[in-house]
């Protein structure tokens, strides 16, 4: 028998009995259909990999997005006793501004647990990828360009940018620009 027409199965007297059995397959032909089912059978199993990793994507921004939608439910409250505070500053001993000053500090904790960090401070250059300039005034002490007053508090989670700073930059008399 030649190496290239071999017979699949044993002597003809063992054959199981069923349908008449095909005709010699050449080994060639076979190697070849075993390569083109494993070359397949790869490919599917990249897919299948590509296909969880999407997934797994997918939830992470799903997830992410949940948060921030919650997070910035939080940023109106956390406004809303910052707009408190700010209207009772001129009575400190007044339980109220007590009363604003805790419920403004629970709201920054609750927000810092879930990754949401205040940005935007008076001092801080500004950086227009982080805040949203909503005046210019002059500033004595601070660099041209810096955040000379915040008037609404700017969030971020990590690199993420939730909310950006409303602030007011410094400028120096005669400053151009």
């Amino acid at each position: 028998m030649n190496e290239d027409t071999r017979e699949v199965g044993g002597p003809p007297g063992d054959a199981p009995p069923g349908p008449p059995a095909e005709e010699a397959v050449p080994a060639w032909e076979l190697e070849a259909r075993l390569e083109a089912t494993q070359d397949r059978l790869l490919r599917a199993i990249a897919d299948l990999e590509n296909q969880r990793r999407r997934t797994g994507a997918e939830i992470a921004r799903a997830r992410a997005e949940a948060a921030d939608e919650v997070l910035r439910s939080l940023m109106e409250v956390a406004d809303a006793a910052d707009r408190g505070l700010v209207a009772v500053s001129d009575r400190p001993s007044d339980p109220a501004a007590a009363g604003l000053a805790a419920l403004a500090q629970q709201i920054e904790a609750a927000m810092r647990r879930h990754g949401a960090e205040r940005i935007g401070a008076v001092g801080e250059p500004f950086d227009p990828e982080r805040h949203e300039a909503v005046g210019v005034a002059a500033a004595p002490g601070l660099p041209d360009g810096a955040v000379a007053a915040v008037a609404r508090q700017g969030y971020a989670v990590g690199d993420r940018l939730l909310r950006p700073a409303e602030v007011v930059v410094a400028r120096t008399p005669g400053a151009a620009g």
